[in-house]
């Protein structure tokens, strides 16, 4: 299912989908926008470019994984941003109604649009839908619009890890956050 505003003539299309199997135009397009994101500083781990057949292999692998969403934004069409939900592993029933997002990115050209905003929202959805509970993330304290736009969607700062990555020979704090989409389970004692 696709979520897409109605389209006035002359501006952008603009959607965000789940991604269930890849095309060579969508690994293209995929590699071409964390390249952009990479080179801009909101790589998701990645400080350097890596080859070209290593982004490729990276989203291939990512596709085959049965414990992850994989959400896409696109804009006109075009592949310009990721995230992802993590699903718990089987044997953690502790924590079975908690997924964790990542590799949440829109590529510097396509930024303005709402298209973050978009993916959350979607990734959201769908982890409510999927019968979780809560999401839980965690980004480099540098990355102040990937802060707003978790702080802004409610999510909830619950600690600073001051020694979370190193960037340019330099320590990063990161940020931890939660949010809780089922209020149900905030009655449980």
């Amino acid at each position: 299912m696709v979520d897409q505003p109605k389209v006035k003539v002359g501006e952008p299309i603009i959607s965000v989908e789940e991604l269930k199997d890849i095309s060579p135009g969508d690994l293209n397009d995929l590699c071409d926008a964390a390249d952009e994101a990479i080179r801009a500083g909101g790589g998701f781990g990645w400080l350097t470019l890596p080859a070209r057949e290593v982004l490729e292999r990276y989203w291939q692998g990512v596709m085959t994984m049965p414990s992850r969403f994989v959400f896409v934004a696109r804009l006109d069409h075009v592949i310009c941003g990721t995230t992802q939900l993590i699903l718990p592993p089987k044997n953690n029933e502790a924590q079975s109604f908690a997924v964790k997002l990542t590799t949440n990115f829109v590529t510097p050209w396509a930024r303005g649009h709402g298209l973050a905003r978009m993916l959350l929202k979607k990734a959201e959805e769908t982890a409510l839908k999927e019968g979780f509970s809560v999401i839980n993330l965690d980004v480099r304290e540098t990355q102040e619009a990937a802060i707003r736009l978790y702080e802004n969607a409610g999510y909830i700062h619950i600690g600073t890890h001051p020694y979370y990555a190193k960037v340019d020979n330099q320590v990063i704090p990161g940020r931890y956050y939660y949010k809780v989409l089922d209020k149900a389970i905030e009655q449980v004692p």
